[in-house]
């Protein structure tokens, strides 16, 4: 029990942290920002509110600019469901990719992030 106090209440130390010193969002033009838009239609990021890993990506998303939708699999029974059905195991982060009518689930900060980075910077 002192454990998981522990770790809420570290968790919630880490997004306040993040809400504090938040970087600022890219800016683009409308047109540009509108094809970003279109283009994260097809992305969703699977994640735990209070994960570092996931803090962190959802940091470089903000940077970034990037509409992406998140899902809650730790609290969310059929977003948890959709991750280990879809991506093989319940790891977050992990970004569903939807391309050419294929669905690719990558797994791992560090790899999100440059596939971010990659896309939209």
């Amino acid at each position: 029990m002192l454990v998981k106090a522990l770790r809420l209440g570290l968790g919630e130390l880490v997004i306040f942290g993040d809400l504090v010193s938040r970087p600022r969002k890219m800016k683009r033009s409308a047109e540009a920002q509108s094809e970003v838009e279109q283009a994260t239609r097809s992305l969703s990021l699977y994640q735990f509110r209070a994960c570092p890993f996931c803090v962190k990506t959802r940091r470089t998303m903000h940077r970034l600019n990037l509409p992406i939708e998140t899902r809650d699999a730790k609290n969310n029974p059929t977003h948890r469901q959709e991750l280990e059905q879809g991506g093989g195991r319940i790891k977050v982060p992990c970004l569903r990719i939807e391309e050419n009518g294929q669905t690719r689930w990558m797994y791992e900060s560090k790899d999100i992030i440059a596939y971010l980075n990659q896309q939209f910077s």
